[in-house]
């Protein structure tokens, strides 16, 4: 019997309240494979309220480097604001680390070809948090549709219509271009769309608009686009922080079923439903349902599946062609949205002002007048 994988030694960078509502219980659940060795917040307050909470034993820094250099962590899990991403994330890979970075992992790709490049070097790996594809539901679903079992999928529908006031974007960094990167395409509906594309596969075409109606930001409040998919799928992506009534939603019609998902910020198996086409026997659609065994949607989920992957000594998902497959798709939404025009996988590369900046060459909106 070969003996259990060594804990791994892990830091924290940021210790807000996604490292402290997600990251950390995600660390207990999988205590047995983790140890939390170190905490980095530029805040000593904010710091030391978080090792009351984490425990005492965990080293409270206020630099990345003077962690990095005195712990040497195998693992670290960065919840920053995104403009600081890029940054952190190559210096943990320089250091010989493991990343699980939140959304968005950085803010162009540009940005993820220097994280790609670190990768490279190092012989670590940087994966982001995309957590709805953990879901045991998830999984299920990816499994009926990649395998054909659904027939064709045909037409889609993925939305993220929320609700943020003006007190959310009293935050200085939030809906900043150089700071967040963009508006809700960028930070609220990346999670749906990164589920449809893993569901879906591989895309080809994206025609989109994108407007600022309400808030007083650099960036957009409402976007929406039509997507074409390599196996000739059409979609729509809605993505909003304007609407009353918030959900989070994603349907697919196949040929012979349609799948959907209907959930706010996470989703367990009772959250999936499938209506079998009119030809499909009982029989048949009886086999689609989702096992039993639920594992909701989770940095705890996720975490695992990386853990996995460091104990393998392979790529773990969530990063490498997956990280950068969502990443372009959010270029490519803002450039169709901003130049007015398609815009195809693929075409946004080195010398493209939407490879460089998620606005590209788009000026930032006017301020609005007030009443």
């Amino acid at each position: 019997m070969s003996p259990a994988p060594a804990r791994r030694r892990v830091a924290v960078i940021g210790t807000g309240a996604i490292v402290t509502g997600s990251h950390l219980p995600a660390l207990r659940a999988h205590c047995d494979r983790t140890e939390l060795v170190a905490a980095v917040d530029v805040d000593p307050d904010r710091l030391d309220a978080f090792r009351e909470l984490a425990g005492e034993d965990v080293v409270g820094h206020t630099s990345v480097d003077a962690m990095l250099d005195a712990v040497r962590p195998d693992l670290v899990l960065i919840g920053t604001p995104p403009s600081l991403h890029r940054e952190q994330t190559v210096a943990a890979l320089k250091a010989g680390a493991w990343v699980l970075c939140e959304k968005p992992l950085c803010l162009s790709l540009a940005e993820y070809d220097d994280i790609a490049a670190a990768e490279e070097a190092s012989g670590a790996y940087a994966s982001v948090v995309f957590q709805h594809r953990y879901g045991s539901g998830a999984v299920h679903a990816r499994e009926l549709i990649a395998s054909g079992e659904l027939g064709a999928p045909r037409v889609a529908h993925c939305q993220t219509t929320w609700h943020r006031d003006t007190a959310y974007y009293a935050v200085p960094w939030r809906g900043r271009w150089s700071t967040e990167g963009g508006g809700p395409t960028m930070g609220h509906g990346i999670h749906q769309y990164d589920l449809l594309l893993h569901l879906l596969g591989p895309w080809t075409e994206v025609r989109a608009m994108a407007a600022r109606l309400v808030h007083d930001t650099e960036s957009e409040d409402v976007s929406t686009a039509l997507v074409r998919f390599d196996s000739g799928a059409l979609a729509t992506v809605v993505n909003s922080v304007l609407s009353p009534h918030e959900v989070s939603r994603i349907r697919v019609d196949c040929a012979d079923a349609t799948v959907e998902l209907t959930h706010l910020y996470g989703h367990r198996n009772e959250d999936w439903t499938y209506t079998p086409a009119p030809h499909v026997t009982a029989e048949r659609f009886d086999a689609w349902r989702t096992p039993t065994a639920d594992v909701p949607s989770s940095h705890t989920a996720q975490l695992g599946a990386l853990l996995d992957a460091y104990d393998r000594g392979t790529r773990p998902p969530g990063s490498g062609p997956d990280a950068r497959g969502t990443l372009e798709f959010a270029a490519a939404l803002y450039k169709s949205a901003f130049t007015g025009h398609p815009v195809h996988a693929g075409e946004i590369g080195p010398g493209d002002p939407y490879y460089s900046a998620m606005h590209g060459d788009h000026p930032h909106w006017a301020p609005k007048e007030r009443a």
